[in-house]
């Protein structure tokens, strides 16, 4: 899934397109860490999972680049917090 995920680091935030929509994860970089701010997906993709799909893709992304995340946004810490298998990532 991280494949589909695209860095649009201009403006600071993750897309990943379906269904004729994006859903969009903004986040704030330093050295080591990125902060995962807020996650937006169109209310006509919403109950379809892509804003998991989403979060799940950022931290393959974030894991593979060797960086540490703070989870700013509710939802993203919540499906850190129902997948312990990211807790290495957490700063």
């Amino acid at each position: 899934m991280s494949g589909d995920i695209r860095d649009d680091a201009a403006h600071h935030r993750f897309e990943l397109g379906a269904d004729g929509g994006t859903a969009l994860m903004y986040y704030r970089l330093e050295p080591g860490v990125i902060t995962l701010m807020h996650t937006e997906v169109p209310p006509e993709l919403g109950g379809q999972g892509i804003g998991s799909a989403l979060v799940r893709g950022v931290l393959e992304l974030v894991r593979a680049r060797g960086l540490k995340v703070v989870a700013k946004c509710p939802f993203v810490a919540a499906y850190m917090g129902r997948h312990p298998q990211y807790n290495d990532l957490v700063k």
